[in-house]
């Protein structure tokens, strides 16, 4: 089931248009750059880290901004019918886009995704930092049992990510409504 599932994300990648590829790219920067910049990943003059990076945390910053880069990018509608013959498609109903309606599991993906955003944002932070961690737990408590949660966090952050990713890829490919695009490439 997960192999097919792969499979069928693989698939829906093949089918992106270099507008979804650029969408990605500029998504994927863009989270990089935000991320990176409030976490002082990125040197800057508007926010300090109190502890230093550590190893992991440009991997995964890295593979957190590329993932959620694609995930945006799914969101971008595909292309419009190039002609009225496909435009009045009686198969297609009306006020869906060229990806199809929204499924339970495409509202579920959004959730994972920043969910797996979030996580990712306090995954690479500075422990002391957080503020929500700083007030719950003070400095000490925040690198004594904050800090060592850290890879937990990123791990959790990339998986569901990825799962979200998978998810909202695979549905680009089978979805169940007949797609201009797919059937254009298949």
């Amino acid at each position: 089931m997960f192999v097919d599932a792969l499979r069928d994300a693989y698939r829906g990648l093949l089918l992106w248009d270099r507008r979804r590829i650029g969408v990605a790219a500029a998504a994927a920067a863009g989270s990089a750059v935000i991320i990176g910049l409030a976490t002082v990943l990125i040197p800057n003059a508007l926010f300090s880290r109190d502890i230093p990076p550590v190893w992991w945390d440009y991997p995964v910053w890295i593979l957190t901004a590329m993932l959620l880069g694609m995930l945006i990018a799914s969101y971008v509608r595909g292309p419009a019918p190039d002609s009225e013959e496909e435009a009045s498609d009686p198969d297609s109903a009306p006020g869906e886009g060229a990806r199809g309606p929204e499924t339970a599991s495409e509202g579920r993906s959004g959730v994972l995704g920043g969910v797996g955003g979030m996580l990712g944002w306090f995954a690479v932070g500075c422990p002391v930092c957080n503020k929500i961690a700083l007030l719950a737990l003070g400095y000490t408590g925040a690198l004594t049992y904050f800090a060592p949660l850290q890879p937990l966090l990123a791990a959790a952050s990339v998986i569901l990510l990825l799962a979200a990713v998978i998810t909202r890829l695979k549905g680009q490919y089978s979805c169940p409504l007949p797609s201009r695009e797919r059937s254009a490439r298949s």
